[in-house]
């Protein structure tokens, strides 16, 4: 049954380690903590954080999620491969 209110389907609260897609910028992080309307996300694979308010925030997508982690996974293995030629 639909809520009469129209509830979005995504949640608006947060918690550190979820995975969220920042629908304004279209990056994907997790989260790591929030002040006051403002959550901390951090890239998947690291890096710097940027800040995104729960509005802009969707639950990731396996392949939003996996796809950072694959893309590393295949530089590092690129990097570290024995070069036959």
């Amino acid at each position: 049954m639909g809520d009469p209110g129209g509830a979005t389907e995504h949640p608006r609260h947060w918690e550190p380690g979820d995975v969220a897609r920042d629908t304004r910028t279209d990056r994907v992080g997790r989260v790591m903590g929030h002040v006051g309307p403002c959550y901390q996300l951090r890239p998947l694979t690291g890096g710097r954080e940027w800040e995104a308010y729960a509005d802009d925030m969707v639950p990731a997508r396996q392949s939003d999620a996996m796809s950072p982690r694959v893309r590393e996974l295949n530089r590092r293995s690129r990097d570290h491969a024995p070069r036959s030629w």
